[in-house]
């Protein structure tokens, strides 16, 4: 019984290690009015653009403003992604008990 448990939770960790690999290749962005940040599955900043017409046109309040509402669009849209591919991983992992 614990061999078999023992067995689930490394191949569990494993997948999990798998799935890490896999996020750090995926990049997603946020964007707020022209401004993008990007970051990888793992929620690690790969990349800012901001596009010189803003850096012109705008106060550091209002640039630093874009790039917190571009970064917190880009960190939900990693949330998303990172849910998606570790459920995908663990589907068929865990035992079907119902009621949970």
């Amino acid at each position: 019984m614990f061999g078999n448990m023992m067995g689930k939770l490394q191949e569990a960790q494993q997948k999990m290690e798998e799935v890490k690999d896999k996020l750090d290749k995926i990049t997603v962005a946020g964007e707020a009015q022209g401004v993008k940040v990007f970051l990888n599955g793992n929620k690690v900043l790969t990349k800012i653009d901001i596009p010189q017409m803003i850096l012109d046109d705008a106060d550091k309040e209002q640039v630093e403003d874009l790039l917190i509402l571009a970064f917190n669009k880009a960190l939900e849209n990693a949330d998303n992604v990172a849910q998606a591919e570790g459920a995908s991983a663990m589907k068929g992992m865990l035992p079907n008990i119902p009621g949970l």
